[in-house]
């Protein structure tokens, strides 16, 4: 199932932001580009990582004091800058059209307008942000809806235990209810002090920040409670189903 309105088309190799594959087509691949200057590394969405990303002085500082304290998990680097990472094309926002739909099982399932959901109460979380690729984000201040207000609003029935976040073109992850209920859990259209740029998500994306970046998914519009854990569209393709960052569950 999905919201009503969205479109399933395939993320793999779409515009020019398809992700690198392994060769069996599944796990995505950081590789060496060839084509490119000295000290840049290719990653999904062909997105460059040049050596300013993690090869500043400042940056090794402030990533050993992150370490020190405890906040950067195994196997994660630093990073000053905020990587634009995705699978398929950033689709169009048209306020006037888009729609967000809470359904499954729940007592009140319900539609919200883009105005309807900018009048829903407002919190502001700051929070790290762990890519699955290997980067982390510091100190993040996220704007939005807390997910315990959709909730709220939702009556999850008794058996519901996991949700489907529906995105954009058919993509979707899973997660446990339960993480999704933690005070820090966002959909968010603000990354402070500006609005989410459609590049990072605009209009909404779900912010999960205790759990990898794929299961804080962009361009959200719907979400769908379940009994059952069901794979995503990363799940599907080798990556884990839950994706704690401290355990690094980058892959199954």
């Amino acid at each position: 199932m999905q919201p009503p309105g969205l479109a399933t088309r395939d993320w793999r190799n779409e515009g020019n932001s398809s992700i690198p594959l392994s060769n069996n087509g599944t796990v995505p691949l950081l590789l060496r580009n060839g084509a490119a200057r000295r000290n840049e590394w290719a990653g999904p969405a062909g997105v460059l990582w040049d050596s300013a990303m993690f090869g500043s002085s400042e940056r090794k500082r402030l990533e050993q004091e992150r370490r020190g304290e405890g906040r950067l998990p195994p196997g994660q680097s630093l990073t000053l800058k905020w990587p634009v990472l995705h699978a398929g094309a950033v689709p169009r926002f048209d306020p006037d059209t888009w729609n967000f739909t809470v359904f499954g099982l729940v007592d009140r399932a319900f539609e919200l307008t883009w105005q309807e959901f900018q009048e829903l109460p407002r919190k502001r979380v700051q929070a790290d942000f762990h890519c699955v690729t290997t980067w982390s984000k510091f100190d993040n201040v996220w704007e939005g809806v807390a997910m315990r207000t959709i909730a709220e609003r939702a009556m999850p029935k008794p058996e519901a235990r996991f949700v489907i976040q529906h995105c954009e073109g058919g993509y979707t992850t899973n997660t446990p209810l339960a993480d999704l209920l933690r005070e820090d859990v966002l959909l968010a259209d603000t990354h402070s002090p500006e609005p989410l740029t459609p590049q990072h998500g605009a209009p909404l994306r779900m912010i999960v920040p205790h759990l990898y970046a794929w299961k804080s998914s962009k361009w959200i519009r719907g979400l769908e409670f379940t009994a059952e854990d069901r794979a995503g569209y990363w799940e599907q393709r080798g990556y884990h189903m839950y994706g704690d960052p401290a355990r690094e569950q980058r892959f199954r």
